[in-house]
């Protein structure tokens, strides 16, 4: 983590000294539209979650996992001959875990392929905003990458103002095209396609997941106090949507490899409600309702409230509870049947509740923090999570502002 906030450093200092240079005294309008930086964010974030129902081991076993994650994100814009604001959002993130019940794909080897794992996943979006119409249009590419999972995307959307400026209507489009590789857990594997036990020389199939996903939202201020906005959701995926390492007990003793259906419809929709209360607080509501055609429903009630102690010190206690049923196709341990088609001990597709609650706090002097008035802003949030069925989890999150 060191090294990646040094080398932000370097990249904030050598990017205002690229873009501030100027070699014509009198380009005035040629200043205005150049392309400089806006902003530049870094958050990292520790992540550790304790269980006892991993799906590795057939919803049994521990769930102990670590997970560190750093994410940069680095924001440029510039005005075109038309005032339009054309920005650019480049993303890059890290993400290293290790686990527990991973290792238990081959409990004979010191350390299985997914004991631990790196995940690398960069991003880069574009969007041109044409104020004096009240329309953005913009379009991206990601990709991330792991051992045993690879993942390309691609989004457009489109954002058109009403004719007061009071609300907001957008479109996102979203496609990810995905690669899962075949690691079946050691006892169920053959000598052609599954591999041997060791990483480097191991040979594994691939097998396609595709998702397409479109979100619709409609945002409106009522007054100066009062804002909402609607959010929907269609999403559809297609191919391999199990995990090939997540093993399956029968009531007969038997082990099996999770088996779910090669396509899914997914449906949320959620509502948002801010509300300012005086110049100090502010309210945040939020509302959301999940089904899909696995059988599987849920709902969400999120609240979220940021209280300004001075002009440049907040606090922002939140509270989560999210209760879901459980899909068609999901048994404890050694319940399932020969007669189940399709089948999986996966308790986060069971029946439960969760409760998610924290705070964070967050500085922005005017004269930076520290001194250092390029570095405006930071904010260190922590949660702590429970679920009904045994999981519990904490996460503390660091978020650095460069403007």
């Amino acid at each position: 983590m060191r090294r990646i906030c040094l080398t932000v450093v370097g990249l904030y200092i050598g990017l205002l000294t690229a873009l501030g240079q100027t070699t014509r005294p009198d380009s005035t309008q040629y200043q205005k539209r150049k392309l400089k930086v806006e902003e530049i964010n870094l958050v990292s974030s520790y992540y550790h979650q304790e269980g006892n129902h991993a799906a590795v081991t057939g919803g049994i076993g521990s769930q102990k996992l670590t997970d560190y994650s750093n994410n940069l994100e680095i924001k440029l814009n510039k005005y075109d001959r038309y005032d339009r604001k054309h920005t650019f959002d480049f993303e890059i993130g890290v993400d290293h875990y290790t686990s527990a019940s991973s290792d238990k794909i081959d409990p004979k080897t010191i350390s299985s392929a997914s004991s631990a794992d790196t995940r690398l996943y960069p991003s880069l979006n574009w969007t041109m905003e044409n104020e004096k119409k009240g329309t953005t249009i913009g379009a991206g590419v990601s990709y991330s990458h792991e051992f045993d999972y690879q993942s390309t995307g691609a989004n457009i959307n489109f954002a058109k103002k009403t004719a007061d400026r009071n609300g907001e209507f957008s479109v996102k489009l979203q496609a990810y095209l995905d690669n899962v590789k075949l690691v079946y857990p050691i006892e169920l594997r053959t000598t052609t396609g599954s591999g041997s036990t060791g990483r480097e020389h191991d040979h594994y199939d691939i097998s396609a997941r595709n998702s397409f996903s479109s979100s619709f939202s409609y945002s409106q201020i009522i007054n100066q106090r009062l804002q909402i906005m609607f959010l929907l959701d269609l999403i559809y995926q297609k191919g391999y949507l199990g995990l090939p390492f997540y093993r399956v007990y029968f009531d007969d003793n038997s082990v099996h490899v999770e088996n779910l259906p090669d396509n899914r419809f997914k449906v949320p929709i959620g509502f948002r409600v801010s509300y300012f209360l005086g110049d100090r607080v502010i309210l945040r509501g939020y509302y959301r309702y999940y089904k899909d055609n696995w059988g599987l429903g849920a709902h969400t009630v999120g609240l979220e409230t940021s209280v300004k102690i001075t002009s440049f010190f907040s606090v922002s206690p939140f509270y989560r509870f999210y209760t879901q049923s459980a899909m068609d196709y999901f048994a404890p341990y050694g319940v399932h049947t020969v007669a189940d088609k399709y089948y999986s001990s996966n308790y986060d597709l069971s029946k439960f509740n969760s409760h998610f609650l924290g705070a964070g706090i967050r500085l922005a002097p005017p004269t930076g923090i520290l001194g250092w008035n390029k570095l405006n802003m930071l904010e260190i949030r922590y949660g702590h999570y429970v679920r009904t069925n045994d999981l519990q989890s904490n996460i503390i999150t660091l978020n650095l502002k460069w403007k």
